[in-house]
């Protein structure tokens, strides 16, 4: 395998683990049923922090994937920094583009 191909299996490896945490519902709402449960605790702020999600779920990916100490410890940091800009771009790409939040909190599709 690459060194290529392991970095950006790891940045996506992060960016989908830390994206279904935060923002997601999961299969059968496990995961914002875990969510609720954290509360406003060390654990409900960390699930709610992309950044902090990030940097959590990069250290297995990269002790997977890596081959010596030095090197799990910079795929630790890349994947982290890598699935941040994958989320960036991703909002950006997507904030306003296709709904928009009303007023009253209900989401419409954006027409036209």
């Amino acid at each position: 395998m690459s060194d290529l191909y392991r970095l950006l299996l790891g940045i996506l490896c992060v960016w989908r683990l830390a994206h279904l945490v935060q923002a997601e519902d999961g299969p059968w709402d496990v995961v914002v049923t875990l969510r609720r449960a954290a509360g406003d605790g060390f654990f409900g702020r960390l699930m709610d922090c992309f950044y902090c999600l990030s940097l959590w779920m990069a250290a297995p990916v990269a002790w997977a994937i890596g081959a010596t100490p030095t090197e799990r410890v910079l795929l630790w940091l890349a994947a982290s920094g890598g699935a941040i800009l994958v989320e960036r771009f991703s909002e950006e790409r997507t904030h306003g583009v296709l709904r928009t939040t009303a007023g009253d909190g209900i989401v419409e599709r954006k027409t036209g």
